[in-house]
């Protein structure tokens, strides 16, 4: 006798691919348990957040995602989760759903400051910061960009001086998420010896951070100007195993990979919101989702979230096999926060005025985004560095 057939799949237009059935028991877990975490802790108050631009008791959130185990959730030890790059994207993925903002404060402690700490700090760096840091209890900050130095770092001028056995160090960083509330800062200098990486603990005399106001994108994000005026550092505040710029671009590339992710969060939001909307909007007789050029909006809106949810998977199983490359990273954040901007820009046509309300989260997302294009790399550096793997000649330096 054959076999009776299968019954036949039902098509989901939250998931119309099904990738889904390409994540294990234990990514959809981790997925869900912080999906419900900013159902309930985020997405009631975010709105009111960004327009007043403050967030309500940041660092109360950060030790409930400590508790989480959101903090650093890829590293391993020192408290951390030991999780797997692909849970790792999956909650940036649903933080930034939420918001973009909540986002960045886990991306910049867990994948920069954390993770610069990890990686080539000594062990009594580690013992003494990680522990608290993945807790919640501590925030960190990670000091690169200058006020005249953005995509070229080569270019700081923050410098670290020895000082018999310790440092001193001199210079301005700028647009440093977390930057007010940390209770460390990396700080990247440069150095005799090229450049060195600084753990700088908030509150010791010259150092200060003064939050940058009237912003337009990342309202409810701390971003604040670190001045660090002839700040005394001993010895031990270097981080030993970092020489040269490689050590904070390999961070940099730890938290793109975060952002290829986390951008779909925002995108997927919108495109919830511009579906809900067009299904129960109605104009000239008939919800705005029976018109054909509403549904050809919906389906490349869907198309792009989904195929860029595939990138993202992909390059979470090469991060989980060791063979993820920087330049591959660039090839996920250039085009899924480049596509997710467009799909949240879509979204806001199809809600008409309404799209501009915080009553709806495309405004907010679309604004938020705009942020998320040029930091960590801007769109035309991530196209440069795939131009020079793909034709061997570096257009940086002209």
């Amino acid at each position: 006798m054959p076999e009776a057939p299968a019954s036949r799949p039902v098509f989901d237009p939250a998931d119309p691919l099904g990738v889904d059935d390409l994540l294990s028991p234990e990514d959809r877990a981790v997925r869900d348990t912080v999906r419900r975490w900013a159902a309930e802790r985020v997405l009631p108050h975010v709105a009111g957040w960004y327009e007043r631009g403050a967030v309500d008791d940041p660092r109360g959130l950060a030790r409930e995602l400590g508790g989480l185990g959101a903090l650093g959730m890829s590293l391993r030890g020192y408290g951390c989760a030991g999780a797997s790059a692909v849970q790792y994207g999956l909650v940036c993925l649903e933080l930034e759903a939420a918001d973009s903002g909540i986002r960045s404060l886990v991306s910049v402690q867990g994948s920069l400051a954390m993770y610069a700490i990890h990686r080539f700090g000594s062990e009594e760096q580690r013992e003494r910061w990680l522990p608290g840091m993945a807790a919640g209890e501590r925030i960190g900050c990670f000091a690169l960009t200058e006020p005249d130095h953005g995509s070229d770092p080569a270019g700081m001028r923050t410098r670290a001086e020895r000082d018999g056995d310790g440092w001193v160090l001199t210079g301005r960083k700028m647009w440093i998420t977390n930057g007010s509330l940390a209770d460390a800062a990396v700080v990247w200098a440069r150095t005799e010896d090229g450049v060195r990486g600084f753990v700088v603990e908030a509150g010791i005399p010259g150092f200060a951070a003064r939050d940058i106001p009237h912003k337009g994108s990342l309202r409810a994000s701390v971003t604040s100007e670190l001045t660090l005026d002839g700040v005394r550092l001993p010895a031990d505040a270097v981080l030993p195993g970092a020489r040269g710029l490689r050590g904070p671009l390999s961070c940099l590339a730890h938290a793109r990979y975060g952002i290829v992710w986390g951008a779909l969060g925002a995108a997927r939001s919108c495109l919830a919101a511009a579906l809900e909307y067009a299904t129960t909007r109605e104009q000239f007789g008939r919800p705005l989702g029976g018109f054909q050029l509403t549904q050809a909006k919906l389906a490349d809106m869907a198309l792009e979230l989904h195929k860029g949810l595939l990138l993202a998977l992909h390059l979470g199983r090469r991060m989980d096999a060791g063979t993820l490359l920087p330049e591959q990273v660039s090839f996920g954040k250039l085009n899924n926060v480049r596509e997710a901007l467009t799909i949240c820009r879509t979204a806001r046509t199809i809600l008409g005025a309404n799209g501009i309300s915080y009553a709806y989260p495309v405004m907010r997302h679309m604004a938020n985004l705009e942020s998320v294009l040029t930091y960590e790399g801007t769109s035309e550096m991530h196209q440069l560095v795939l131009g020079k793997a793909l034709t061997g000649l570096d257009a940086f330096r002209g």
